[in-house]
Protein backbone atom coordinates (compact mmCIF):
# COMPACT_ATOMS: atom_id res chain seq x y z
CA UNK A 1 0.00 0.00 0.00
CA UNK A 2 1.87 3.26 -1.16
CA UNK A 3 1.54 5.83 1.25
CA UNK A 4 0.41 9.36 -0.23
CA UNK A 5 1.92 12.72 1.27
CA UNK A 6 0.50 15.93 0.56
CA UNK A 7 2.51 18.76 -0.52
CA UNK A 8 2.71 21.18 1.82
CA UNK A 9 0.24 23.58 1.58
CA UNK A 10 0.96 27.28 2.67
CA UNK A 11 -1.50 28.76 5.57
CA UNK A 12 -2.94 32.19 4.78
CA UNK A 13 -2.27 33.21 8.03
CA UNK A 14 1.94 33.28 8.00
CA UNK A 15 2.94 36.35 6.18
CA UNK A 16 4.81 36.64 3.75
CA UNK A 17 8.65 38.21 3.94
CA UNK A 18 8.74 41.47 3.56
CA UNK A 19 11.09 43.16 0.52
CA UNK A 20 12.43 46.37 1.96
CA UNK A 21 12.54 48.82 -0.64
CA UNK A 22 15.98 51.05 -1.56
CA UNK A 23 16.51 53.76 0.65
CA UNK A 24 15.22 56.62 -0.72
CA UNK A 25 17.80 59.98 -0.28
CA UNK A 26 16.80 62.47 2.06
CA UNK A 27 16.21 66.04 0.63
CA UNK A 28 19.18 67.66 2.14
CA UNK A 29 21.43 64.97 0.20
CA UNK A 30 19.66 65.89 -3.04
CA UNK A 31 19.83 69.71 -2.37
CA UNK A 32 23.07 69.38 -1.65
CA UNK A 33 24.22 67.48 -4.70
CA UNK A 34 22.67 69.63 -6.80
CA UNK A 35 23.84 73.35 -5.28
CA UNK A 36 26.53 72.07 -3.10
CA UNK A 37 29.38 73.65 -5.41
CA UNK A 38 26.92 76.90 -5.29
CA UNK A 39 26.88 77.03 -1.59
CA UNK A 40 30.35 77.40 -1.33
CA UNK A 41 30.69 79.86 -4.34
CA UNK A 42 28.29 82.17 -2.23
CA UNK A 43 30.38 81.60 0.88
CA UNK A 44 33.39 82.79 -0.67
CA UNK A 45 31.32 85.30 -2.06
CA UNK A 46 30.39 86.15 1.71
CA UNK A 47 33.76 86.37 3.13
CA UNK A 48 33.94 89.28 0.54
CA UNK A 49 31.28 91.20 1.34
CA UNK A 50 32.23 90.50 4.68
CA UNK A 51 35.51 92.36 4.09
CA UNK A 52 33.98 94.89 2.22
CA UNK A 53 32.15 96.15 5.17
CA UNK A 54 34.70 96.44 7.78
CA UNK A 55 37.29 98.24 5.03
CA UNK A 56 34.21 100.73 4.52
CA UNK A 57 34.61 101.67 8.51
CA UNK A 58 31.45 99.58 9.12
CA UNK A 59 30.85 97.28 12.12
CA UNK A 60 31.64 94.23 11.80
CA UNK A 61 28.32 92.70 13.06
CA UNK A 62 26.15 94.79 10.66
CA UNK A 63 27.86 92.41 7.77
CA UNK A 64 25.45 88.85 8.92
CA UNK A 65 22.73 91.19 9.86
CA UNK A 66 22.72 92.63 6.13
CA UNK A 67 22.69 89.22 4.59
CA UNK A 68 20.75 87.43 7.27
CA UNK A 69 17.74 90.48 6.32
CA UNK A 70 18.32 91.36 2.91
CA UNK A 71 19.95 88.61 1.48
CA UNK A 72 19.71 90.36 -2.27
CA UNK A 73 22.97 89.24 -3.81
CA UNK A 74 24.59 92.30 -5.93
CA UNK A 75 22.42 94.86 -4.17
CA UNK A 76 24.25 94.29 -0.18
CA UNK A 77 27.31 95.08 -2.27
CA UNK A 78 26.16 98.48 -3.15
CA UNK A 79 24.32 99.06 -0.21
CA UNK A 80 27.30 98.77 2.01
CA UNK A 81 28.93 101.92 -0.38
CA UNK A 82 25.64 104.12 0.02
CA UNK A 83 25.55 103.46 3.92
CA UNK A 84 29.33 104.11 3.82
CA UNK A 85 28.66 107.51 1.68
CA UNK A 86 25.85 108.58 4.01
CA UNK A 87 23.44 108.60 0.68
CA UNK A 88 19.73 109.79 1.54
CA UNK A 89 16.56 107.05 2.29
CA UNK A 90 15.30 108.15 -1.54
CA UNK A 91 18.35 107.08 -2.87
CA UNK A 92 18.85 103.83 -1.30
CA UNK A 93 15.09 102.94 -2.16
CA UNK A 94 15.60 103.90 -5.98
CA UNK A 95 18.82 101.85 -6.01
CA UNK A 96 16.97 99.04 -4.33
CA UNK A 97 14.01 98.18 -6.17
CA UNK A 98 16.41 99.18 -9.77
CA UNK A 99 18.43 96.18 -8.91
CA UNK A 100 16.04 94.01 -7.24
CA UNK A 101 13.53 94.62 -9.82
CA UNK A 102 14.99 91.89 -12.00
CA UNK A 103 13.08 89.23 -9.58
CA UNK A 104 9.67 90.90 -10.82
CA UNK A 105 10.82 88.34 -14.11
CA UNK A 106 12.01 85.58 -11.22
CA UNK A 107 8.32 85.12 -9.30
CA UNK A 108 7.06 84.62 -13.33
CA UNK A 109 8.36 81.52 -13.98
CA UNK A 110 9.73 80.61 -10.18
CA UNK A 111 8.01 76.73 -9.16
CA UNK A 112 6.69 78.36 -5.87
CA UNK A 113 3.38 76.02 -6.42
CA UNK A 114 5.79 72.86 -5.87
CA UNK A 115 6.31 74.08 -2.35
CA UNK A 116 4.09 73.50 0.64
CA UNK A 117 2.75 74.97 3.35
CA UNK A 118 2.28 78.54 3.62
CA UNK A 119 5.17 79.63 6.08
CA UNK A 120 7.64 77.54 3.94
CA UNK A 121 6.09 80.12 0.22
CA UNK A 122 6.98 82.84 2.46
CA UNK A 123 10.32 81.84 3.30
CA UNK A 124 10.78 80.47 -0.23
CA UNK A 125 9.35 84.31 -1.91
CA UNK A 126 12.15 85.64 0.60
CA UNK A 127 14.77 84.08 -0.08
CA UNK A 128 14.68 83.88 -4.19
CA UNK A 129 17.50 84.72 -5.57
CA UNK A 130 19.44 84.38 -9.08
CA UNK A 131 21.42 81.14 -7.73
CA UNK A 132 18.36 79.50 -6.27
CA UNK A 133 15.95 80.41 -9.36
CA UNK A 134 18.66 78.58 -11.76
CA UNK A 135 18.32 75.57 -9.62
CA UNK A 136 15.27 75.06 -8.27
CA UNK A 137 13.44 75.78 -11.86
CA UNK A 138 14.31 71.81 -12.54
CA UNK A 139 12.11 69.49 -11.43
CA UNK A 140 12.65 69.69 -7.79
CA UNK A 141 10.06 68.98 -4.88
CA UNK A 142 8.87 71.35 -2.05
CA UNK A 143 12.02 70.12 0.79
CA UNK A 144 14.85 70.18 -2.10
CA UNK A 145 13.47 73.47 -2.99
CA UNK A 146 13.38 74.50 0.75
CA UNK A 147 16.75 72.96 1.10
CA UNK A 148 18.47 74.57 -1.53
CA UNK A 149 16.90 78.29 -0.65
CA UNK A 150 18.31 77.63 3.16
CA UNK A 151 21.74 76.67 2.23
CA UNK A 152 22.65 79.39 0.12
CA UNK A 153 21.21 81.67 2.50
CA UNK A 154 22.58 80.00 5.26
CA UNK A 155 25.89 80.32 3.44
CA UNK A 156 26.46 83.81 2.87
CA UNK A 157 25.52 84.64 6.04
CA UNK A 158 28.39 82.68 7.66
CA UNK A 159 30.66 83.47 4.92
CA UNK A 160 29.73 87.27 5.49
CA UNK A 161 30.06 86.80 9.31
CA UNK A 162 33.10 84.77 8.91
CA UNK A 163 34.63 87.88 6.14
CA UNK A 164 33.73 90.72 8.84
CA UNK A 165 35.49 88.74 11.41
CA UNK A 166 38.85 88.48 9.77
CA UNK A 167 38.56 90.94 7.58
CA UNK A 168 40.58 93.75 8.68
CA UNK A 169 43.58 91.37 9.94
CA UNK A 170 43.36 88.06 7.60
CA UNK A 171 41.84 89.37 4.32
CA UNK A 172 41.94 92.58 4.03
CA UNK A 173 45.11 92.34 1.35
CA UNK A 174 43.01 89.52 -0.59
CA UNK A 175 42.13 90.72 -4.56
CA UNK A 176 39.64 89.31 -6.63
CA UNK A 177 37.15 88.02 -4.02
CA UNK A 178 34.35 90.25 -5.90
CA UNK A 179 34.59 88.22 -8.56
CA UNK A 180 33.40 85.42 -7.10
CA UNK A 181 29.92 86.35 -8.05
CA UNK A 182 30.51 87.19 -11.65
CA UNK A 183 32.73 83.75 -12.00
CA UNK A 184 29.26 82.05 -10.17
CA UNK A 185 26.97 83.36 -12.71
CA UNK A 186 29.19 82.49 -15.90
CA UNK A 187 29.05 78.54 -14.38
CA UNK A 188 25.48 78.94 -13.91
CA UNK A 189 24.85 80.36 -17.03
CA UNK A 190 27.15 77.44 -19.04
CA UNK A 191 25.19 74.70 -16.96
CA UNK A 192 21.82 76.42 -18.33
CA UNK A 193 22.92 76.11 -21.51
CA UNK A 194 24.71 72.69 -21.59
CA UNK A 195 20.75 71.65 -20.09
CA UNK A 196 18.91 73.59 -22.92
CA UNK A 197 21.39 74.42 -25.90
CA UNK A 198 18.76 77.14 -27.75
CA UNK A 199 21.20 79.04 -29.59
CA UNK A 200 18.28 81.40 -30.50
CA UNK A 201 17.51 82.03 -26.75
CA UNK A 202 21.66 82.58 -26.17
CA UNK A 203 21.89 85.40 -29.55
CA UNK A 204 18.87 87.10 -27.71
CA UNK A 205 20.45 87.29 -24.15
CA UNK A 206 23.68 88.53 -25.16
CA UNK A 207 21.55 91.09 -27.75
CA UNK A 208 19.75 91.94 -24.79
CA UNK A 209 23.05 92.69 -22.67
CA UNK A 210 24.69 94.43 -25.33
CA UNK A 211 21.45 96.96 -25.94
CA UNK A 212 21.53 97.57 -22.10
CA UNK A 213 25.06 98.10 -22.27
CA UNK A 214 25.19 100.73 -25.15
CA UNK A 215 21.60 102.45 -24.38
CA UNK A 216 21.79 102.98 -20.62
CA UNK A 217 25.26 101.55 -19.00
CA UNK A 218 24.10 102.89 -15.49
CA UNK A 219 20.36 100.64 -15.61
CA UNK A 220 22.37 98.16 -17.79
CA UNK A 221 20.85 95.15 -16.08
CA UNK A 222 16.88 96.57 -15.74
CA UNK A 223 17.22 97.69 -19.54
CA UNK A 224 18.83 94.36 -21.27
CA UNK A 225 15.88 91.91 -18.66
CA UNK A 226 12.96 94.44 -20.19
CA UNK A 227 14.52 93.84 -23.78
CA UNK A 228 15.04 90.00 -23.37
CA UNK A 229 11.70 90.11 -22.14
CA UNK A 230 9.87 91.48 -25.13
CA UNK A 231 12.11 89.61 -27.23
CA UNK A 232 10.86 86.47 -25.90
CA UNK A 233 7.24 87.39 -25.72
CA UNK A 234 7.82 88.05 -29.69
CA UNK A 235 9.21 84.75 -30.35
CA UNK A 236 6.48 82.84 -28.18
CA UNK A 237 4.00 85.08 -30.40
CA UNK A 238 5.76 83.60 -34.00
CA UNK A 239 6.46 80.42 -32.84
Amino acid sequence: MTTHVDAPVESPFVESPVVESPAVESSLRVAARSAGVVWIGLFVLGLGFGVIVTAHGLPWWLAPIISGVLFAGSLEFVLVGLLAASAPLAAIAVTTFLVNSRHLFYGLSFPLHRVEGRMAKLYSIFALCDEAFAIASSKMRSPQILWTQLGLHSSWMLGSLLGAGVGSSLLAGVEGLDFVLTALFLVLAVDAYRADPNKVTLLLAAGSGLFGLIVAPGSMLVVSMLVFTAALIVRHCRA
